[in-house]
């Protein structure tokens, strides 16, 4: 599975069944997207790295506990006009789909790594993780 219908079926558990799975890839995958439109858990974690929160990045890429992140936190990480074109989108509030993303995105990184790094399936990230190590 990859790690865009891992994030899919996480976040669809997190929300409730009500919601599509089709919708809801297409929004992670635009919640996620880089400059060239591709999904990228990469530039999610360098964007941690950027504003501060290397430190939970690197818990999510590695074997142990994963510390926590604040919804502002992850609205900061996204950015603002993501977040609400992802909730427009899935029909939802940004409160609650912060609140959910808070609780998904840690487990997507988790899952997609191994060791500290990300598998080569969730987009050929590798070496883009190692650099933030």
């Amino acid at each position: 599975m990859d790690f865009m219908q891992l994030g899919a079926q996480l976040l669809a558990s997190k929300m409730g069944g009500g919601a599509n799975s089709n919708v809801i890839t297409s929004a992670l995958g635009s919640l996620m997207a880089d400059k060239d439109g591709q999904a990228n858990l990469g530039g999610l974690i360098g964007a941690m790295q950027g504003k501060g929160l290397g430190s939970i990045a690197e818990s999510w890429l590695g074997d142990g506990k994963n510390e926590d992140i604040t919804a502002d936190q992850v609205r900061d990480v996204v950015g603002k006009d993501k977040v609400a074109a992802m909730a427009s989108e899935l029909n939802t509030d940004e409160g609650s789909l912060l609140e959910s993303l808070k609780d998904v995105l840690p487990q997507l990184i988790d899952k997609s790594s191994s060791g500290g790094s990300l598998l080569d399936n969730a987009g050929g990230l590798l070496g883009m993780a190692k650099k933030f190590l």
